[in-house]
């Protein structure tokens, strides 16, 4: 049963600017996060396309990927309504303060998403909605609703539905599932596990507040630096797959095998210190995949 927590803005009795309003809007819509999928989108576009894609279908695929993406992450922020006031980290939420309230918050997600649906199916393609849908499905409900909760490898499904934006730009422009999208699914699913493990351990005390079992809190911080370690060294091989399957060039492959290196060795340094958190190594995670993913686009085929 979900405790009702009192809102600032019940308690106050006053009414919100509807600047600040809107700017609460845009927050909930996560747009750092939204600019990450459709660069990682845009990625699959052009390694599908060669380069070669129609504006249209360019603008409609971000525009649906991007509008699910911003929709799935209003459903989560209402989703965690009701643990997002014990946490520092998310108390200022808008849902948590009350300036914008709970079935506004739904109607706005739902909204979004059902808007992406109506792009997608008639301006890109069947299997590219019906996949977005999926991400959609499995972040929300899988790993907002019933797994956050219960377990400490529930990001490992959820990291799933973050692994498929490059998928859907590949798929966009071939209508079909492919090796090469099969290595940019595996490549963003390990990618996933060592930038939220990162942030996990730099809010273990936020979680553990919240009664939300993440790997930090149920297995320990040394336990978690390792699989950080362990996820690095596995991205590495995964993330130069492109060049070999021909849909990237040699600049790619130089720029990534770097990247990928001092990945590494960050993440090693981090595991042989007593530190029990690196936010260094949190944002060195998002500079790598915006590095490579452009390098990728960059150096399409060549």
């Amino acid at each position: 049963m979900r405790t009702r927590v009192l809102r600032h803005s019940e308690a106050r009795g006053s009414a919100v600017p509807i600047k600040g309003v809107l700017s609460d809007y845009i927050t909930l819509m996560k747009p750092g996060i939204v600019g990450l999928v459709l660069v990682s989108t845009l990625s699959g576009i052009y390694l599908a396309s060669g380069g070669l894609v129609a504006p249209a279908l360019l603008i409609w695929t971000l525009a649906g990927v991007g509008l699910a993406t911003a929709g799935s992450a209003v459903l989560n922020n209402y989703t965690d309504r009701d643990i997002d006031p014990l946490m520092n980290r998310t108390a200022g939420r808008a849902l948590a303060r009350g300036t914008i309230s709970e079935k506004n918050a739904l109607s706005f997600g739902l909204f979004l998403v059902a808007l992406s649906m109506a792009i997608l199916v008639p301006r890109v393609n069947i299997l590219t909605a019906a996949l977005t849908a999926t991400a959609t499905f499995t972040y929300v409900v899988l790993y907002g609703m019933i797994l956050k909760r219960r377990t400490p490898f529930a990001n490992q499904i959820g990291g799933l539905s973050g692994a498929l934006p490059p998928v859907l730009g590949w798929t966009a422009v071939t209508g079909t599932l492919g090796l090469e999208a099969s290595a940019l699914f595996v490549m963003m699913a390990i990618w996933q596990q060592p930038h939220a493990l990162s942030l996990a351990l730099k809010y273990r005390d936020d979680y553990k507040k919240a009664s939300i079992p993440v790997v930090p809190v149920a297995c320990g911080v040394n336990s978690t630096k390792l699989r950080i370690l362990l996820y690095t060294l596995a991205l590495l091989p995964v993330s130069v797959l492109p060049y070999f399957l021909g849909t990237s060039g040699a600049i790619y492959l130089g720029i990534t095998t770097v990247m990928g290196i001092a990945y590494i060795g960050l993440s090693l340094r981090f595991h042989l210190s007593e530190r029990k958190c690196s936010m260094f190594l949190f944002f060195y995670s998002i500079i790598y995949l915006t590095v490579i993913f452009t390098a990728m686009v960059l150096n399409t085929g060549v």
